[in-house]
């Protein structure tokens, strides 16, 4: 039994140094809006996990009417605040981004979890303010927390969630 324990653990350290050393830095250049950022080097970054309203009408603002019942009013307020927040928090900023199971979207983007030079997380940051719902078409590592946070942000009736 203890051998078992051991061996388990092991692969857990080597999970961890695995998405670790797939890790890359780098510094966030533009801001395009509430999930998506221009990172030097590596270009455009897709905020992995979370979905923020567009700033313009579009498709998704169904989804967010039908399964929230969120005005588009709503989601246009949201998504200046989104965008500002991810400026204000990233810009000219060296982050660290982290990657899951998929590395690019259908657009080319890369996905990641981008982490903040404090060691924050801006993809869950922007989920607990209410500022972004979590991508749920997706299967990715950190959804439960994701989905966790959504709960407190929708429960304290912040951003998308007022």
């Amino acid at each position: 039994m203890p051998g078992r324990i051991l061996l388990v653990l092991l692969l857990l350290v080597q999970l961890c140094a695995c998405r670790q050393a797939e890790a890359v830095s780098g510094r966030v250049t533009w801001v395009y809006d509430g999930d998506t950022i221009e990172v030097e080097h590596i270009g455009r970054v897709r905020l992995l996990g979370i979905d923020a309203p567009e700033a313009e009408a579009s498709d998704r603002d169904r989804f967010y009417r039908h399964r929230f019942k969120i005005s588009p009013a709503t989601l246009r307020t949201v998504a200046r605040q989104a965008g500002q927040f991810v400026i204000r928090h990233s810009r000219n900023q060296i982050v660290r981004l982290e990657f899951d199971r998929e590395r690019t979207d259908q657009y080319e983007r890369t996905l990641a979890y981008v982490y903040l030079p404090d060691g924050r997380l801006l993809n869950q940051l922007l989920v607990e303010e209410g500022l972004a719902a979590v991508f749920r078409r997706a299967e990715f590592e950190l959804k439960d927390q994701f989905l966790a946070a959504e709960d407190k942000a929708r429960n304290q009736k912040r951003g998308l969630w007022r």
